[in-house]
């Protein structure tokens, strides 16, 4: 083939993709200003102060799925008589030094909708398919699905879930105010957050959201949680809020949970490292685990 002709061809080719092109540019000018690093709110301001503290013996918690209300029995969720007492059971094993049914000390992911507790900034990414929410802690990063597809007829399970969303012009002026998203397929074990509020066992928990800027503030960010799971005895809801911090060039600090992390479980049974590197009990007359596996000194 001659210069000449294949100058034509490739000419002839970029005529070709070039309306193609121009009909698939993204238009981010009818999105949100999303851009830059968001960070939990909490009453008075208690929850940007950092990660996850337990604040004493009792059991309190900083950070809890409803910000709004105390933590732990003060979250008022409407259980099932079962998973109340399951709750509750779970809240006195905690107090005697054990987890309940947390399990993310042992660097578990939180899965869904825990992971809107934000325990690190996190950022958001809007392309023209997928809205991305990106968190530096365990495994927190959402992936949302924003391009029409059906619901796949097998979803392999997941802590994060299947999450498909919609954007909506809910005012009408032309820019989209408002994205929708419902989560499913998630996998288990989770709880809402670390007072051990527990999902029901078959993990089909349905989550609902609507995420929006404030329209008065757009440096305030609102995620409208609904949750379905058959451990409620109706949806429960609440809304999370988050503020986005000034800095241009925010600094993003690495989350690792599994360095340095103490806890180790032994046949379900949580246990502690000490400082000098021997296994300690993590409750009052905790018994040692089955150690068949390992010589007996000889007495």
């Amino acid at each position: 083939m001659s210069y000449r002709n294949l100058f034509g061809v490739i000419a002839l080719s970029v005529a070709l993709w070039a309306p193609t092109a121009s009909a698939q540019l993204f238009d981010y000018g009818k999105y949100p200003d999303l851009r830059g690093q968001w960070v939990r709110w909490g009453p008075s301001g208690e929850d940007l102060k950092g990660p996850l503290v337990r604040l004493g013996p009792t059991g309190r918690f900083r950070t809890r799925f409803d910000p709004h209300k105390p933590p732990g029995l003060g979250q008022d969720v409407p259980f099932t008589p079962e998973y109340q007492a399951i709750f509750e059971a779970n809240l006195k094993d905690q107090a005697s030094g054990g987890q309940g049914t947390d399990p993310t000390f042992t660097c578990v992911a939180p899965g869904m909708p825990r992971v809107m507790n934000a325990y690190e900034p996190f950022e958001i990414v809007v392309t023209p398919r997928t809205t991305h929410i990106l968190m530096d802690h365990i495994h927190d990063s959402r992936r949302i699905f924003t391009d029409d597809r059906e619901w796949p007829k097998q979803i392999q399970p997941s802590f994060s879930g299947y999450s498909i969303g919609k954007w909506i012009d809910e005012d009408g002026d032309g820019r989209y105010d408002v994205l929708v998203v419902e989560t499913r397929g998630l996998a288990g074990p989770r709880s809402y957050d670390s007072t051990g509020l527990p999902f029901h066992a078959d993990n089909e928990t349905i989550i609902n959201e609507r995420i929006y800027l404030d329209k008065a503030d757009k440096n305030t960010l609102y995620d409208e949680i609904t949750v379905s799971d058959h451990a409620l005895t109706r949806p429960w809801t609440t809304v999370k809020k988050y503020v986005h911090k000034p800095d241009k060039r925010p600094v993003w600090h690495e989350a690792v949970c599994p360095e340095n992390n103490p806890h180790v479980v032994i046949a379900d049974e949580p246990y502690m490292l000490s400082a000098d590197g021997f296994l300690m009990p993590a409750k009052k007359d905790q018994a040692p685990p089955n150690l068949k596996y390992f010589p007996q000194a000889r007495k």
